[in-house]
């Protein structure tokens, strides 16, 4: 909004020029996300305590992990809602919204924003119910549409390509075709579910969120700008630009939303925050042609991931479980450390992955 305000009023004052420069507005739009989802968190938090909107935590599932979570119950969860908030409102004063990739992205957050949203009110007004939330089948359908319309139009436009590059590696390339579709979808898919499932922790998943954002900020900005594209060899997208300022928008939010989620939290960010996140993150690296490197900057939500993963096909395989609990960062709870020493330690990896991935752009 502000863009398309002021930056006319260029032809006239020259001191407005400077809201083309992608920089300018993307540093703008992340203090104003952070000051959006600081200020209106307090009155948010106070409204959903009133509404007796909070977690539950299930003590039948698994006893010991509640003794160590019982604390948490009815601290008002569905934060996602403040998040988003900071991030819609950011984007819409600061970023060009002409730009198709841009309102992609917005699209795809709102949409799994929405599917977080009722998975959340449902688990909240089904407390004694057996099936708790939309059905497994339910969401993930939401999330393979989204994921299929999005791979349907990079396979459609000309200004994509369905070539995979791969980190480190600068001869190889791999053309999906057709099938890059399924490949967007799975991207898509699987990241909203992996930072799902990492958010189990005072302020893990958004810590890890804001970390990798600011990556994704370096990595489309690069991408957008055909000097630096050109000198790290990497894909050029002069759309992708404008993305820098989106990232940027959902790192300033998400550390807003750290302030009040910190240990010991004072509000969730339920499903709602959880999927749009991880749908947003994954859509950008499909956008600037950074799947494949999303292994490495979101290495803690694969790392979670896998280990539910390989507890339930051991489980089921050999009857035996490879951890105590998943995913893994309950797994250490379990083994004696305490929940500000896991996360923060979560953190010191996810900065170290973020810089090995920042390094790939030039290490290829």
């Amino acid at each position: 909004m502000l863009y398309h305000l002021l930056y006319p009023l260029g032809e006239h004052w020259t001191v407005f020029h400077v809201f083309k420069y992608i920089t300018f507005r993307a540093v703008f739009a992340s203090v104003t996300a952070f000051l959006i989802t600081v200020i209106f968190a307090p009155p948010i938090i106070a409204r959903l305590k009133a509404l007796k909107i909070g977690e539950n935590v299930r003590q039948k599932e698994c006893p010991n992990l509640y003794d160590l979570h019982k604390g948490k119950q009815g601290t008002p969860t569905m934060g996602g809602i403040l998040i988003l908030l900071g991030v819609f409102a950011s984007v819409l004063l600061w970023g060009d919204l002409r730009n198709v990739y841009l309102l992609l992205a917005l699209g795809v957050t709102l949409w799994l924003g929405i599917i977080g949203f009722a998975d959340d009110y449902r688990k909240l007004t089904r407390k004694t119910s057996k099936t708790r939330g939309l059905k497994k089948r339910t969401k993930l359908l939401a999330q393979v549409m989204v994921g299929l319309a999005i791979g349907a139009f990079l396979y459609c436009s000309p200004k994509n390509t369905t070539v995979l590059e791969f980190p480190f590696l600068k001869t190889l390339a791999v053309d999906l075709g057709i099938y890059y579709i399924l490949f967007v979808t799975l991207v898509i898919t699987a990241s909203s579910n992996a930072v799902n499932i990492t958010d189990g922790l005072d302020g893990l998943a958004i810590g890890c969120i804001v970390m990798t954002a600011v990556a994704y900020t370096i990595m489309t900005y690069v991408t957008g700008h055909v000097r630096f594209a050109e000198y790290l060899g990497i894909y050029y997208l002069p759309e992708a630009a404008e993305l820098t300022v989106f990232c940027a928008a959902i790192a300033g939010a998400g550390l807003g939303f750290l302030w009040y989620n910190s240990f010991p939290a004072s509000i969730f960010m339920g499903d709602t925050g959880a999927l749009a996140l991880g749908g947003a993150i994954g859509t950008v690296a499909v956008f600037i042609k950074k799947e494949v490197l999303l292994l490495l900057v979101g290495g803690i939500f694969v790392v979670e991931a896998a280990s539910v993963l390989m507890q339930i096909i051991s489980f089921r395989t050999r009857g035996k479980r490879i951890f105590k609990i998943a995913p893994l960062h309950h797994h250490f709870e379990m083994c004696g450390w305490p929940e500000p020493k896991v996360t923060v330690r979560f953190w010191i990896v996810a900065v170290i992955l973020v810089l090995l991935s920042l390094a790939t752009l030039k290490l290829r």
